[in-house]
């Protein structure tokens, strides 16, 4: 197993769900699905079907349909071994990772799972570096070597007591190498892992049915026999499929109206429940340095001076969600509010000042991005308010644009937005996955951010230490170096909703740690 002297001590719990609607009477997990598939809705589709491309939402699908070395078993807060039997640093610098695989594992198509399968599957993500791709979590490993059929090893270049953390996410899915070529993408369309459930099919942006994987060995207890995943383009769609009995379950992409009108009504005059619980979701505004407005320090800083996060949290959002100070959010060690502590309330005096100084009295302008479906149906409302709060400091003058995520992400890759909006849920629940993967040459954003003090001494320093309680003050440190740029502007922390039917249960105990669903909790109850 995860070996707990020298593994990452237990950091604080990133979900903490609890059904505020709870059903009465004997229920059963032993639930044949009779009634066919449980349907779940979101509105966060897949943009790949290749772990090697992906750093984004599409991790939500491949935590079902792939398998990790390590992983989480409900409730847990450390990576446990899934497809592994044990994993533990060798050494005493954490540098140097060893896995021993489960015994006889194979992929859904029957073919073997040993450990060159685990060194291809990690190795190609290096190897195709996928530009804003999960390479960037790799920064750390060297080599890993398949000495015998069941061991693998991983070489770190530097110490590293996170890299349990980063095998656990679905990023390192274990793929078949014979499927997955070493240089490129797979492009055809399907799936073939070792997860809980196979992809028996798969409609891009539509849905995609998942069967349970009969030759899957892993941590996982199956309470149903198959999932069904929607995708709908707004939360009013999905909702609507809810009340209509389409659908049986809402993971992500829920509006806040929705949320304050389910609240009210759940209990009382529909057969629903809400499930609410805390979460580390977090919503930013990315600055590109190439562009010859946002790219100067000035107006950034001008900019974080005018934004009012509680405006946008009260009006848009309706307080289903708390305003953020810090690109890391509240609830990790190293939290801080640094942009509130440095600018305070908003003030367009002080805003003006700043640019003033910097030589700057014209109305600066900006074009400001933001995906239309992917961060649920508030986002064009929001940016509406950014937009309305910035003209009306009379310092910017601001065009909204904006895309389907697939184009939106090529676009921000290439690096041809000035401004553009952000969603980021934890990869694991440590502070330093709201810092690393945001700077560097290549980073999860595609924009480079390069920070000498961050990624050459803070993380590195920070990375050697397997109590995390001792490394607050280098993460406060590199959080207050980002606020001094303001080249990423943290806006608001959510909160995670799950709507459902009363004849559902598990949903209170589906979500990770980085608040992926874990489809195979949720079942039908089976009586009263």
């Amino acid at each position: 197993m995860f070996n707990r002297k020298r593994g990452l001590r237990r950091v604080a719990a990133i979900v903490s769900i609890s059904s505020l609607v709870t059903g009465c009477g004997i229920l059963s997990s032993d639930s044949s699905d009779d009634e066919g598939p449980i349907v779940v809705g979101t509105t966060s589709a897949p943009s790949t079907l290749d772990p090697a491309a992906s750093w984004d939402g599409s991790w939500e699908l491949f935590r079902n349909v792939y398998q990790t070395l390590l992983s989480y078993p409900g409730g847990a807060t450390e990576p446990q071994p899934d497809a592994a039997e044990k994993c533990a640093f060798t050494d005493t610098s954490n540098q140097v990772y060893r896995c021993e695989l489960r015994k006889g594992l194979t992929f859904s198509n029957g073919d073997r799972l040993d450990a060159r399968a685990v060194k291809h599957s990690i190795d190609r993500i290096k190897k195709i570096n996928v530009n804003g791709g999960p390479a960037g979590l790799l920064g750390t490993l060297e080599r890993v070597q398949a000495p015998s059929e069941r061991e693998v090893v991983f070489h770190l270049g530097k110490p590293d007591a996170t890299f349990p953390f980063v095998l656990a996410t679905p990023a390192m899915s274990i793929v078949e190498p014979g499927g997955y070529p070493a240089d490129a993408l797979r492009e055809d369309g399907k799936v073939v892992g070792s997860g809980p459930y196979e992809l028996r099919s798969y409609t891009d942006g539509e849905r995609a049915e998942l069967v349970r994987n009969d030759r899957y060995e892993g941590f996982a207890e199956r309470h149903n026999d198959a999932v069904t995943v929607r995708y709908f383009k707004d939360s009013a769609g999905m909702v609507k499929a809810l009340r209509d009995g389409d659908i049986q379950v809402t993971y992500r992409g829920l509006a806040a109206d929705d949320v304050i009108d389910l609240q009210g009504k759940a209990s009382k005059d529909e057969d629903l429940q809400l499930v609410e619980g805390s979460g580390t979701e977090i919503r930013y505004l990315v600055f590109n340095p190439e562009d010859p407005w946002a790219g100067r320090k000035e107006v950034r800083q001008a900019i974080a001076q005018v934004i009012d996060r509680a405006a946008i949290a009260h009006k848009i959002y309706r307080d289903t969600v708390d305003p953020l100070y810090s690109m890391v959010p509240k609830g990790l060690t190293g939290h801080t509010t640094g942009f509130f502590d440095d600018y305070g309330d908003p003030s367009v005096p002080k805003a003006r000042k700043i640019l003033a100084e910097a030589g700057i009295t014209r109305r600066v302008p900006l074009t400001l991005w933001y995906t239309t479906d992917r961060y649920g149906s508030e986002t064009a409302q929001e940016f509406g308010e950014i937009k309305r709060q910035l003209e009306a400091s009379e310092l910017f003058e601001v065009t909204l644009q904006n895309r389907p995520w697939k184009t939106y992400v090529a676009g921000y890759q290439k690096g041809e937005y000035p401004v553009f909006g952000r969603g980021w849920s934890p990869d694991f629940p440590d502070a330093e996955n709201f810092i690393a993967p945001f700077v560097g040459e290549q980073n999860a954003l595609g924009t480079p951010y390069l920070v000498p003090e961050i990624t050459g001494e803070l993380l590195p320093r920070s990375r050697r230490e397997s109590d995390r309680a001792n490394v607050e003050k280098d993460f406060e440190r590199a959080q207050q170096i980002m606020v001094n740029d303001a080249r990423l502007l943290p806006l608001w922390q959510g909160k995670q909703y799950v709507a459902a039917s009363a004849d559902i249960s598990g949903a209170e105990g589906a979500m990770d740690p980085s608040t992926i669903m874990m489809m195979w909790q949720l079942y039908r109850k089976t009586s009263w």
